[in-house]
């Protein structure tokens, strides 16, 4: 099922999401539901907050940033209870969007490579090293799971300059091609 995806101004989105654990009510259910809505809107990533769900969860799918015959191969995961244990490499900087923030692609500075300790969707612990586009993809996804999003990565001018495209996703003037909801 295509869910709704909570935009920018909802103060979910604003709140460190909690663990989860296997007992999760319907927890299969809703990972296929966030993938089948990722896709749907076009993103490489989706974290369980941007639909309503303050738990530690979150997808990445960066296919469709992997360009043919790329060294990076894509990712294709489901983190639960993801802790980065480090973040090294070069500072990359790339022009971020987010399915929360329709409209708005800045650059945001992050490390090359990063490191995760987290279960799958069986609940089977992992410790994996991405770099590339997945090491951002993660970290992207990873903020929202602390309370954050890449809006908040940006300088206070920058967020000046922004104001008046933030308030129209924040109050529902922005229109997008998939659903979106505000949670006050």
């Amino acid at each position: 099922m295509i869910l709704p995806i909570v935009v920018y101004g909802s103060k979910i989105l604003q709140q460190k999401a909690v663990s989860i654990d296997k007992d999760y009510p319907d927890i299969e259910q809703l990972i296929s539901d966030m993938k089948e809505t990722m896709l749907n809107a076009k993103g490489v990533g989706l974290a369980a907050p941007q639909i309503g769900q303050l738990i530690s969860l979150f997808i990445v799918d960066t296919t469709e940033m992997e360009e043919e015959g790329s060294s990076q191969s894509p990712v294709k995961q489901v983190f639960i209870n993801a802790e980065i244990l480090e973040r090294t490499g070069e500072d990359a900087v790339y022009s971020e969007g987010c399915l929360s923030v329709p409209g708005i692609n800045e650059n945001v500075t992050r490390k090359s490579i990063v490191t995760v300790e987290f279960m799958d969707e069986n609940f089977e612990k992992h410790k994996k090293t991405y770099s590339g586009n997945a090491a951002r993809v993660i970290q992207h996804e990873f903020d929202h799971i602390a309370g954050k999003t890449f809006i908040d990565r940006l300088s206070p001018l920058k967020k000046t300059i922004l104001k008046r495209k933030l308030t129209d996703i924040s109050t529902g003037k922005k229109q997008t091609f998939y659903k979106t909801k505000i949670i006050r």
